[in-house]
């Protein structure tokens, strides 16, 4: 009887892992969105960050996910464009949707065909403009600033085989002032992305 109780337990907790909208998120840096995401979901029922992957050793984001207590793996760039481990991994842990917060390596095409529509990357300018490769971080914002841009914000699109190129899910906006230095204009963009971010990803679950 216990045995056929287990058995059935066991049949309900894979049910409710496979209904359970599982998130992985890709970081490569200091980890303040992805950390900012496993809070937001924390206390759902239906949604769990379920991992947290990064192909650098070092990255800070590595000790938010080990404070949040969100399992963590690191890969290697070769690793990640030569053999299929990271999607044995995302498969291993029932990811359901991958979400790139600050990951700046290109995604494989296996991957993206792995998961249709459901890789989705945020970027800090209103793509296309400042897009690409090398488009990143503060350099976003130098770029910016230095063209005398008015306003900037953020972008969050599907990812395809391209940088930057996916079909856009949403854009916020905020104004660039003549004064702001691009670290200014990278705290507004940040604040941007605190709020927005998680509710978009929400909407895709």
């Amino acid at each position: 009887m216990k045995f056929i109780e287990a058995l059935i337990q066991n049949y309900l907790n894979l049910i409710y892992v496979c209904l359970m909208n599982r998130i992985a998120i890709l970081a490569s840096g200091s980890g303040s969105n992805a950390e900012n995401i496993i809070h937001y979901f924390a206390h759902y029922k239906d949604v769990e960050v379920c991992l947290v992957l990064s192909n650098k050793k070092e990255a800070y984001v590595l000790e938010r996910a080990k404070s949040c207590r969100v399992p963590s793996r690191v890969f290697s760039n070769s690793e990640l464009q030569n053999t299929k481990n990271v999607l044995r991994t995302l498969k291993e842990f029932n990811a359901s949707i991958v979400i790139l917060a600050g990951f700046l390596l290109k995604i494989p095409e296996y991957l993206i065909e792995a998961y249709p529509n459901r890789i989705v990357n945020i970027h800090p300018s209103l793509l296309p403009k400042y897009g690409g490769k090398g488009m990143y971080g503060i350099y976003v914002h130098q770029a910016i600033v230095a063209a005398g841009e008015k306003e900037t914000g953020i972008t969050i699109h599907y990812v395809n085989k391209h940088y930057d190129d996916g079909e856009h899910i949403f854009q916020a906006r905020c104004d660039v002032k003549p004064t702001d230095s691009p670290e200014q204009v990278q705290e507004k963009v940040s604040e941007l992305e605190r709020v927005h971010f998680p509710k978009v990803i929400e909407t895709l679950l």
